[in-house]
């Protein structure tokens, strides 16, 4: 299982079942409260439609964390925007657990309406759209096992329920790493270290 660049460069979604929390505004503070919560969970396995299986490493969001601008959006929707890292409405850090995010929602008819939902529990899931930079596949397990290493961060979103996966990237992806693997198997050097193993387990077994 090998390391490298990741060989699509579209965005995939991706669903959590955590909650955010709703804070109470500080004194001072415009808005109907802070969000808060978890965006991501580090070596949490994903299951992808039973297609494959999928995590993201502690510090996978390094780099875009230190050179690109995220947003908070309502159901992933552009035109919702409630947070954003460059305005200071967005705060994303990383942790042990993953990528933690505080929200100081905006005193907007969505921020409003976001706060009451979260409040009440309508709002159950966090998600993210994000393009994978640096990634492996580990086909020797089924489902095959994928782990992100190094991921663009494009927004983190509230949703109502259930798991939002866009998968089409991933399995690219998927069949991308396949071919690399075909590819060393159908070479010449693999075929003939396969033939000399194959040969010391003959003598061996005489």
């Amino acid at each position: 299982m090998t390391i490298k660049p990741a060989t699509t460069d579209g965005s995939e979604r991706r669903a959590i079942a955590v909650k955010p929390e709703l804070r109470a505004i500080t004194q001072g503070q415009d808005g109907p409260g802070t969000a808060a919560g978890y965006a991501v969970k580090f070596n949490s396995w994903t299951d992808i439609g039973g297609m494959w299986r999928e995590r993201f490493a502690p510090g996978a969001f390094t780099n875009t964390l230190a050179a690109d601008d995220q947003f908070a959006v309502h159901t992933h929707d552009m035109g919702r925007v409630v947070g954003r890292r460059g305005a200071g409405t967005l705060d994303l850090r990383q942790d042990d657990l993953g990528l933690a995010f505080e929200n100081p929602l905006p005193d907007t008819t969505d921020g409003r309406d976001l706060a009451v939902s979260i409040d009440r529990g309508d709002i159950a899931d966090m998600s993210f759209a994000f393009i994978a930079r640096r990634e492996s596949w580990d086909e020797t397990v089924s489902p095959p096992e994928r782990t992100i290493y190094d991921a663009k961060l494009i927004e983190i979103s509230y949703l109502a329920a259930g798991a939002y996966s866009d998968t089409s990237v991933g399995l690219r992806s998927l069949e991308a790493s396949r071919a690399d693997t075909r590819k060393v198997h159908n070479s010449s050097g693999y075929l003939l270290r396969k033939a000399q193993q194959e040969q010391r387990i003959r003598r061996i077994r005489g």
